[in-house]
């Protein structure tokens, strides 16, 4: 009876994980790891050996630092400041609270708002805000490739 909770808990952080790669506030990438995790555990890693877990951890890892590095890097990359870099992580981190449209202009207005407090250019401020938004768009996109290799690694090692 106990065995089967642990199976529900295992698939149920899995279905989440990867919802929560689509929803806010949800943790998608962690979710979805520690399901497989628990799943292969459960399973004595009979299926999913110790050496997939760690694939599947690396692959996990990576998806958290591609993340965090495109949302930087697109910042970074038109010439904006600490300030914008900070902006758009203050602005990610309250937009959190107004849902999805919250999660997309956050960093882009943080972005802006930090750069134009840098530097006084609106210009500048413009484009960093428009970086932001475009490290957000492809922080979302690598989250989901990461999201579907995890899977795709998982459901060939469980079923093959």
């Amino acid at each position: 009876m106990m065995s089967d909770v642990w199976w529900v808990l295992a698939w149920a952080a899995m279905i989440c994980g990867l919802l929560g790669v689509f929803l806010p506030l949800v943790p998608g990438i962690p979710l979805l790891f520690g399901g497989m995790l628990l799943a292969a555990w459960l399973d004595d890693f009979t299926r999913i050996s110790s050496f997939t877990v760690l694939v599947l951890a690396l692959v996990a890892l990576a998806a958290w630092l591609f993340e965090l590095l495109a949302s930087v890097w697109g910042v970074k990359r038109v010439g904006a400041g600490g300030l914008a870099i900070a902006g758009a992580g203050i602005g990610a981190a309250i937009g959190i609270f107004a849902g999805l449209p919250g999660l997309i202009l956050g960093p882009v207005v943080g972005a802006i708002c930090g750069e134009y407090l840098a530097r006084r250019d609106e210009g500048r401020a413009v484009r960093a805000g428009a970086a932001a938004g475009i490290g957000f768009i492809v922080a979302a996109v690598g989250k989901v490739a990461f999201a579907v290799a995890m899977a795709a690694v998982f459901a060939f090692a469980w079923f093959v």
